[in-house]
């Protein structure tokens, strides 16, 4: 196989020019794929053919799909466990597969997937096209949540209006480009139990009912605000929405984990600085295991 890297993308083409040619006469459409961290709308999945490749989670030695798990299930089955569930990418197999099976009629596949900084996922999907005889490219979103579901939705539209991949690769790192990922979580236990935060942080942050908000940049989630209690929140909200008045916002998406009256608030406060209504969605298994309770998220992608 020959590998292309630029930015976070690698290009998975097949080296024999018989086979490409045969392709390039087949070729009906680019399909866009995505894996079950995203936080995405049913209808917008259907409408635009996103095919998504559920994680796994395992919960006291059960494994489940996360495709599986109905809305609020997830968080009471946490809740119920002895050990802080667990992971894991799908298996480099199932990407292949699927990767195959959406080539077969020629079509190029686009595959978007959470920061390598968060999963291996992005690299089993590396693995699994280098697997396939279609033509992959698959791209480190640098994000996960809504904040991956810009890119994919982006570069699904794109790909139902029949333009060619070099303008998806494109749109896509220009979305990339123009958003911002923020986090806010109540309790650091999760976070630190799954590695993605030091021990000490985390101790004193349940020590001191610190409260935290934190931004996804450059693949690392780096903490902005610390505080007691929910104030915290409140205070930098408002510093938010000040900065939102000298910036031209495409769209914005709030996730939560459990509870959504908080979510509902921002939403409220945050609706005035974009004309796009603001999707408040419940986040996925994979983004709670590693938030807990009482999580949130604010995902803003800005106009080019």
């Amino acid at each position: 196989m020959i590998f292309y890297h630029f930015f976070d993308i690698i290009r998975v083409k097949n080296p024999n020019p018989i086979e490409k040619n045969r392709k390039i006469e087949l070729m009906t459409q680019v399909k866009i794929v995505t894996d079950s961290s995203v936080t995405i709308e049913p209808e917008v999945v259907k409408e635009l053919n996103i095919t998504i490749v559920p994680l796994s989670v395992m919960i006291d030695g059960v494994l489940y799909s996360d495709a599986d798990l109905k809305e609020g299930e997830f968080l009471h089955l946490m809740q119920q466990s002895k050990n802080l569930p667990k992971t894991s990418q799908p298996p480099v197999g199932v990407f292949a597969e699927v990767f195959e099976e959406l080539g077969k009629d020629g079509s190029q596949v686009v595959a978007i997937h959470m920061s390598h900084a968060l999963s291996g996922t992005v690299e089993a999907a590396r693995q699994g096209a280098s697997l396939s005889s279609s033509d992959v490219t698959v791209i480190d979103s640098s994000f996960t949540d809504q904040a991956m579901k810009f890119q994919v939705v982006e570069a699904a539209k794109l790909a139902k209006e029949g333009k060619d991949l070099e303008t998806i690769l494109a749109r896509i790192e220009e979305v990339k480009n123009h958003t911002e990922l923020y986090i806010g979580v109540s309790t650091l236990e999760n976070l630190v139990k799954g590695g993605r935060i030091g021990r000490v942080t985390g101790l004193l942050s349940s020590l001191l009912n610190i409260r935290v908000v934190m931004q996804m940049k450059n693949h690392e989630l780096q903490p902005i605000v610390k505080g007691r209690g929910a104030k915290t929140f409140k205070k930098w909200l408002e510093e938010l929405t000040v900065a939102l008045t000298h910036k031209s916002v495409a769209e914005i998406g709030i996730s939560y984990a459990g509870t959504n009256e908080w979510a509902n608030e921002m939403k409220s406060l945050l609706q005035s600085y974009v004309e796009k209504p603001i999707s408040v969605l419940e986040t996925g298994s994979i983004i709670q295991t590693h938030t807990g309770e009482n999580a949130w998220a604010i995902l803003i992608r800005y106009n080019s």
